[in-house]
């Protein structure tokens, strides 16, 4: 059963970092591009960035020059570096990437469970 698990948030105050962790497990043939998305309470989910297998990365404007995405392609991982966070950042941040779990079947999409991220004084 493959699975994203997602660790890392929490409430931190305007100014400051957190970093998220989502590490893909089970049986894995190959992982595809590798993004965060977040959904803030009444919004639609948005992507924040993702980043494929080449190390290539794509921001979202409101993460460029602040958030710092990163993949860890041994270890089937990814994280998102947040810093100089706003009170705008403050949303259930999920990670998601394509999985392919056999080399004969199409690839899947998956998602974590979600990690609250709160920014406030």
């Amino acid at each position: 059963q493959v699975q994203l698990v997602e660790w890392g948030g929490g409430l931190v105050q305007p100014g400051g970092s957190l970093t998220l962790s989502c590490a893909a497990t089970g049986v894995i043939f190959s992982i595809g591009p590798m993004a965060w998305y977040r959904q803030a309470p009444g919004k639609q989910r948005e992507l924040v960035a993702q980043i494929l297998f080449s190390g290539t990365t794509h921001y979202a404007d409101s993460a460029k020059g602040r958030f710092t995405i990163s993949r860890d392609n041994a270890k089937d991982t990814v994280a998102l570096q947040m810093d100089s966070l706003k009170p705008e950042d403050t949303a259930v941040y999920y990670c998601n990437t394509m999985i392919i779990t056999n080399p004969t079947m199409m690839g899947r999409d998956y998602w974590g469970q979600g990690t609250q991220v709160t920014v406030s004084s």
